[in-house]
């Protein structure tokens, strides 16, 4: 089964993703059989691009990094130009989504109407937006579910590290009880340079000035970006209900350097970290805030940009997981990662099917 593709934003992330499909798809091909083809491109800004016979990559890079937009690309007697994103979902041969739009995280859209146009089209979505998985994870799971369908989103919490594919797949028959990780890198960076002695505003201008934080840092600092993560790994790894409103949530301005000095003279550090937990009782817990950790936790090694998380299981113990939280390789590849994943379920289905008959 070939995975005729059509990819909703060409931002980085898309971007990627063609990388990876020129530089490592026969490297891919030999090992998994994944052979994909790339039939449309749709960009709000970038310009839309369709051929039922597939585009030609190369020159889809060579075009955007040349004259910036999609514009350039040869007309063929198959090329259609100017399909908005659903109706490249409705009007294309493609056959999975790849959903890389600039989203809004409170409402989802336009991913979640992206999302729910395909399902219902009977299309496969694979997607690094967060948003829609925070906010509507059940129910798309179960549309996917219904149509027969799959849905992707290895890249919403920690890009290419594998935070939600590892606990679902390699942990499983585990209870995990409780998640706790380092799900902000802009925050962790600025928490490496605090124990140095610098203050918040400086660590704050130093992350700006390395491109960690944007102008406008509020989504990192205050915790934000971590609350939707939190709520998908409650949701999709731990079988929870929360939403975003369920999550306690405190910014790192409201830890002082007299904190950070004292923690240290006492073998302790600070991490901005994103939980969550379930009692005994069965309650569950969620917050994104600083917390004090000794310096023998596995997460208090971790400086830097670098992601980690801990995953705490009743059979296996502790299992912590470090790697990027960001980035067009890594974010790309889960991309890559999920559309592999979403052909070998496709081929089960229908080796499961043809044994039936």
């Amino acid at each position: 089964m070939t995975l005729k593709l059509a990819l909703l934003g060409f931002g980085v992330v898309g971007q990627g993703l063609v990388e990876h499909l020129i530089n490592h798809g026969e490297k891919v091909k030999e090992e998994t059989g994944f052979e994909p083809m790339v039939v449309a491109i749709s960009d709000f800004k970038k310009g839309s691009i369709y051929d039922p016979k597939g585009l030609d990559l190369k020159k889809v890079l060579e075009v955007l990094h040349t004259f910036g937009s999609l514009e350039e690309y040869p007309d063929s007697s198959d090329l259609v130009r100017d399909l908005d994103a659903v109706s490249t979902i409705l009007q294309t041969n493609a056959n999975t989504i790849v959903e890389a739009t600039f989203t809004n995280v409170k409402t989802g859209e336009p991913a979640l109407t992206h999302c729910k146009t395909a399902f219902a089209a009977k299309k496969h979505v694979v997607m690094t937006n967060k948003g829609p998985i925070a906010l509507a994870f059940h129910e798309l799971s179960e549309l996917a579910k219904k149509h027969g369908t799959f849905l992707g989103y290895e890249g919403t919490v920690m890009s290419g590290t594998p935070s939600l594919r590892l606990p679902q797949t390699t942990l499983m028959g585990n209870t995990i009880h409780k998640i706790s990780g380092i799900l902000n890198g802009t925050t962790n960076f600025m928490l490496t340079e605090m124990e140095t002695g610098k203050t918040y505003e400086e660590a704050l201008k130093d992350a700006q000035s390395l491109g960690y934080a944007e102008a406008d840092p509020t989504s990192d600092v205050e915790g934000y970006d971590a609350v939707y993560k939190v709520v998908i790994l409650a949701n999709a790894v731990m079988g929870k209900r929360i939403t975003v409103g369920d999550v306690e949530r405190k910014g790192l301005n409201t830890l002082s350097t007299n904190d950070i000095s004292e923690a240290q003279k006492n073998n302790k550090c600070w991490k901005m970290l994103g939980a969550v937990e379930e009692t005994a009782e069965g309650t569950i817990h969620a917050a994104v805030k600083p917390m004090l950790l000794d310096k023998s936790h596995p997460l208090a090694a971790v400086t830097g940009a670098t992601n980690a998380i801990t995953y705490s299981c009743n059979m296996s113990g502790e299992i912590t997981l470090t790697g990027a939280g960001a980035g067009k390789s890594e974010t790309g590849y889960a991309l890559l990662i999920d559309l592999i994943h979403c052909e070998q379920q496709m081929k089960n289905q229908s080796h499961t099917l043809e044994n039936l008959r």
